[in-house]
């Protein structure tokens, strides 16, 4: 049986003038227009296939890729509104339907939003909703400090970035963590910081502990290890040092720095900073 709004492997059985149609099981069979039809694909042959229903309601297959199938988070820009509800830009031929039950502001043409695709349980169809609380997981999450996860950025607060952890969990990122600036839809690794008593997630995007911290963070680690532990720049440095030892500015080297700081791999002296051995 075929998962609707989702990818499907396929076998080919038959050929016609616009198309191939394929195995949808149970006895049905699903069109793939000619456009998406692989070259040289034949009877026989397995496609990967995205399923959806077409505007007359028919099952249709699609080699294109979606923005987000069923069961994801996305970011899609609106590109028409009518009585029925508002319309995203999927990525595929047909755009993605938005009920106006399951908006949270009114949407209007030209503005991205983040939703959830799902399955309409009364037409069996794929469509979005913009009440993502909904779908996100409530259960408390069993993540392990460090664990690499899949981030989207979804909003900012006055802490810093929220955003989906593996698609399941609220987490934050905060701003004086963060050596760039993030894009909402933006997806990213990240790393389990902390998970609160209240469930709250803190997340990282450096992994935690110092023989894993990239970009000028670990340019300065590695420095740090070069010298035996000690390095004679500081805050007060003259930029020109800074950039001689790092290639970054004043500016980058004290964020780092900070960071570095905060997770507990060095400590600062008026006289430079050192390295903290790990536990």
């Amino acid at each position: 049986m075929v998962e609707i709004g989702k990818y499907n492997r396929l076998r080919i059985v038959k050929s016609v003038d616009f198309g191939v149609y394929l195995d949808g099981g149970d006895g049905t069979e699903i069109l793939l227009p000619l456009r998406y039809v692989p070259k040289d694909a034949k009877p026989g042959d397995e496609v990967e296939v995205f399923i959806y229903h077409d505007n007359e309601g028919r099952l249709i297959a699609t080699t294109a890729h979606p923005k987000a199938t069923v069961g994801e988070f996305q970011f899609m820009e609106v590109r028409d509104v009518n009585s029925t509800g508002a319309f995203l830009d999927w990525g595929i031929m047909k755009d993605l339907l938005v009920p106006y039950k399951e908006q949270k502001v009114t949407m209007r043409k030209g503005k991205w939003y983040l939703v959830y695709v799902r399955l309409d349980h009364v037409t069996g169809r794929v469509m979005a909703s913009a009440r993502v609380e909904k779908f996100l997981n409530n259960v408390p999450p069993r993540y392990e400090y460090n664990q690499e996860v899949e981030l989207l950025v979804a909003d900012e607060t006055e802490l810093g970035y929220k955003v989906i952890i593996n698609n399941s969990h609220w987490g934050l990122v905060y701003y004086n963590e963060v050596f760039q600036r993030l894009e909402k839809g933006e997806r990213l690794k990240g790393y389990i910081k902390e998970i609160r008593d209240d469930d709250k997630i803190d997340v990282s995007l450096s992994p935690l502990g110092y023989r894993k911290v990239e970009g000028i963070a670990g340019r300065i680690l590695e420095t740090l290890k070069a010298g035996n532990g000690f390095l004679p720049v500081h805050d007060k440095s003259d930029p020109d040092e800074i950039y001689a030892l790092f290639r970054c500015s004043k500016k980058a080297f004290k964020q780092a720095v900070g960071a570095l700081y905060r997770q507990q791999l060095i400590t600062l002296g008026k006289d430079g900073i050192r390295l903290l051995e790990e536990e």
